[in-house]
């Protein structure tokens, strides 16, 4: 029981959870067990139930703000790549497929609507929906800001980054999960602690139940189809144009062949610009290995123990590689052509805390043999840096506590 942060103040944890996204729905997950407090509030943009996929039922923000503003509350932002993320990119994520491609299709190059479109739906008049704001509670307890991401921070419209900032500046404590972000916002004037992402203790909190679930998930099922191992893959449906596809399944075919190994397609998210199961229909169409699998469960614990099982993970997911991370697995991500100047939130990572020797984001022409690379790692290193991190992320939780128990 977290008894230091006042008796009575209850706490919000708040973040993109109100959608499926395999990072977002595991963060409030480490953040409570951390916290070990009875009177927990999980918030998003929307009133969702994310619970038949292993998430929280989470409250509307706006709501929430209305019902106890003025309440003694700590905000704790839960993490993820909150500090870049729009009111427009925001809001059509928290919407159903099918509904999302209309809304974009009527409303993606009319700014001024887009806008007035988020805020009906969120009921939040802000760029940056994914950051509260003493305005919103002015009688919080405190505000903290853990393990957040924001690798394009730099690049912000010049309205979105003062809002950013400005809600940062009024934050008790404020830690990133990469160095890319601190650095972006010491040029700003804010002054960052680093903190590993929070599903670097998925093993730590979750591995046993993780491992446990196997028979359920159909993980097991996989391990009989693939004695030898399988390489656990998935990549966002903006991979999905056929001369992209054809480069993939090259790759993945040389992996399989070179390696024995089978490969697993999984969704990490289903929430619109994030994976579709289409795709990998039509990849596994084109591969010529017929090692391939299809894993059509978006319970997060299921995924996990999909990931937990692999000999290995390939994708472009942040936290796909994460979750691999924290049980100990050689790892790559790969990134879309589109952004092979870019820096993005998993090349930001792994360069901030992974060894030299582990693959971080490659280009889709060079999966394969950064994959066949990262299967010799050796694994005690893997494992090292597991727990390295778990550590260093509970260092930081700590000193986010303090903050909470000195506001």
């Amino acid at each position: 029981m977290m008894r230091d942060t006042g008796k009575h103040d209850a706490v919000v944890v708040f973040g993109a959870f109100d959608r499926h996204n395999l990072g977002d729905l595991l963060f409030p997950h480490v953040v409570a067990k951390l916290l070990a407090c009875d009177d927990v509030i999980f918030a998003g943009l929307a009133e969702r139930d994310l619970r038949v996929h292993g998430g929280h039922a989470v409250q509307a923000l706006a709501q929430l703000a209305s019902e106890r503003g003025k309440d003694r509350v700590h905000i704790v932002h839960a993490g993820g790549e909150i500090l870049t993320c729009g009111d427009w990119e925001a809001a059509v994520m928290l919407l159903p497929w099918d509904q999302a491609q209309k809304v974009i299709a009527r409303l993606e190059t009319h700014n001024d609507e887009r806008r007035a479109w988020a805020r009906a739906l969120t009921g939040l008049d802000a760029l940056a929906p994914y950051m509260t704001s003493r305005e919103m509670f002015p009688c919080a307890s405190s505000v903290t800001y853990q393990a957040a991401g924001g690798v394009d921070v730099e690049r912000l419209d010049p309205g979105m980054r003062a809002e950013v900032l400005s809600k940062l500046a009024q934050a008790d404590d404020v830690s990133v999960r990469d160095i890319h972000t601190q650095n972006g916002l010491a040029a700003a004037g804010i002054l960052a602690r680093l903190v590993p992402d929070p599903a670097v203790m998925v093993t730590e909190l979750f591995g046993t139940n993780i491992r446990a679930c196997k028979e359920r998930s159909g993980v097991a099922d996989l391990q009989r189809a693939f004695p030898e191992g399988y390489v656990a893959v998935q990549f966002s449906a903006d991979f999905g144009d056929e001369g992209t596809l054809d480069v993939l399944a090259r790759e993945l075919d040389r992996v399989s062949n070179e390696s024995g190994l089978g490969i697993v397609f999984f969704r990490a998210g289903a929430a619109p610009w994030h994976d579709d199961m289409a795709c990998y229909e039509r990849i596994a169409a084109r591969m010529k290995v017929s090692r391939t699998q299809l894993f059509r469960s978006l319970e997060i614990w299921d995924i996990c123990a999909l990931i937990a099982d692999a000999t290995a993970y390939a994708g472009s997911s942040l936290h796909g590689r994460i979750v691999a991370l924290a049980f100990g697995l050689p790892r790559v991500n790969f990134f879309h052509p589109a952004r092979a100047n870019d820096t993005t939130k998993q090349s930001a990572f792994a360069a901030t805390w992974e060894p030299a020797c582990v693959p971080g984001s490659v280009g889709i022409e060079a999966l394969s043999q950064a994959m066949l690379h990262a299967l010799t790692i050796d694994r005690t290193l893997l494992r090292r840096t597991a727990t390295h991190l778990a550590a260093r992320y509970r260092e930081g939780f700590a000193q986010t506590r303090a903050a909470m128990c000195c506001a």
